[in-house]
């Protein structure tokens, strides 16, 4: 938990409590933006864009709630360029539930797919078994909206590459 943020997509980072607030890391990996989700979750630096979501890591604690808006700000920062850090207290399971989360909405993986892509390179990656059943039950809610869309949508490309860029 005290090696530093880490890289789980191209411009995405998740971290702990103590990698938002170290100022050489987070000039290290250009982080122009920081979704903190936990207890006190604040702004920390000025010079940064926030998303402060306050939410315990316990299994009851509804975190769906929250996917669009922190899908839609981590989505907006890495269309522009930036660099988002999402950070917990611990790095280990709300932050991670939200990457697992945005990972879906941006790919076709399952949820256990989109943890072991996130596991790579966050190895205490560790939802809570509340948040692990919220992202099942996101991944069946995404499941029937696709096959919804599925009746001639082909911007599914275009959502994953945008302005010629890959997202993934």
């Amino acid at each position: 938990m005290g090696n530093g943020m880490n890289k789980v997509l191209p411009g995405l980072y998740v971290g702990n409590y103590r990698d938002s607030k170290d100022e050489a890391q987070l000039k290290e990996f250009e982080i122009t933006h920081i979704l903190a989700i936990h207890d006190a979750a604040r702004r920390l630096h000025s010079d940064k864009h926030y998303l402060c979501i306050l939410a315990a890591d316990t299994p009851d604690q509804n975190l769906t709630q929250y996917f669009s808006l922190c899908n839609d700000f981590i989505h907006a920062a890495r269309l522009r360029g930036g660099n988002v850090l999402i950070h917990c207290l611990a790095g280990m399971s709300r932050s991670v539930t939200v990457a697992v989360a945005y990972i879906m909405s941006i790919t076709n993986l399952s949820w256990k797919e989109a943890l072991k892509v996130v596991r790579v390179g966050r190895t205490v990656a560790n939802p809570n078994v509340g948040f692990q059943q919220q992202l099942q039950d996101f991944e069946a809610t995404r499941l029937q909206e696709v096959k919804i869309q599925i009746s001639g949508d082909s911007s599914v490309d275009a959502r994953v590459r945008r302005n010629g860029k890959s997202l993934l």
